[in-house]
Order: C-alpha cells, then structure tokens, then sequence
C-alpha cells in the first residue's frame, strides 16, 4: 500500500507458472531466513522498491497438486519509494485503488483486500 491507499499488482511473465496473473509481490524464504527479512528482500528483487512491514494480513495453508505442503503470510506494507523496476519474472505493474485490485487480481489474495478494506473503512 502506499500513502493514497493504493495496492501494487505485478503481473507475472507468461513464461512464469501461473502466466499472465496480476498478484501482489512476495516470494519464497531462503532456508533459514527470517521471516521479515525475506518479504523485504522479495519485494526488493521484484520490484525494486523497499518496504516497511506494518502487519500481518492473513496465512494460508494448503497443499499443492505435486503434494508439496505451502504456507503463505501476507502483509501490510508501505513502500519507502514508488519507483518500480520490475524483474524478469513480472511484465507489468500497477497502482490501483483496492477495489479495483479485487477484480484484476488472482483469487487467491481476494480476502487480503477485503481485510484491508474493512480495516481503512473501521479507521475513517
């Protein structure tokens, strides 16, 4: 999020799996890497930009179709810049207000914009 309540989307390169999918910016931990320390270091690599860690949104667990077991924690941030330089992984970015975002984005991280969205609206 940035200072005007807009989300970044980045859309993945069609030579990524899940081609083509606008999602929020994030990625794997290296083995033993602190939690906040790889978010940050994440969204660096696909992005360009730094961020500051506000609060956890939101963890999802499950399994993927190859049995390898995931857990994804998202969360608040704000950018320290707005200056995107994106990797080879992603085509294109935008800044885009939440509910637009819900519509442009992957399913999968619908409910983290509904919980930001209840969050601005309960702190108007």
């Amino acid at each position: 999020m940035n200072d005007k309540r807009e989300l970044l989307l980045i859309k993945r390169s069609e030579k990524e799996y899940y081609g083509s999918v606008w999602e929020i910016p994030g990625g794997r931990l290296e083995k033993g890497e602190d939690a906040f320390a790889g978010l940050k270091r994440e969204v660096k690599e696909e992005t360009g930009i730094e961020i500051e860690i506000l609060n956890p949104l939101k963890v999802h667990n499950f399994t993927r179709k190859d049995s390898q077991r995931i857990r994804i924690t998202t969360f608040l941030c704000m950018p320290i810049s707005e200056s995107v330089a994106l990797s080879s992984e992603h085509t294109e970015y935008y800044w885009t207000t939440l509910e637009k975002a819900k519509s442009m984005i992957t399913p999968f991280f619908r409910e983290e914009i509904e919980l930001l969205q209840k969050h601005f609206h309960s702190n108007l």
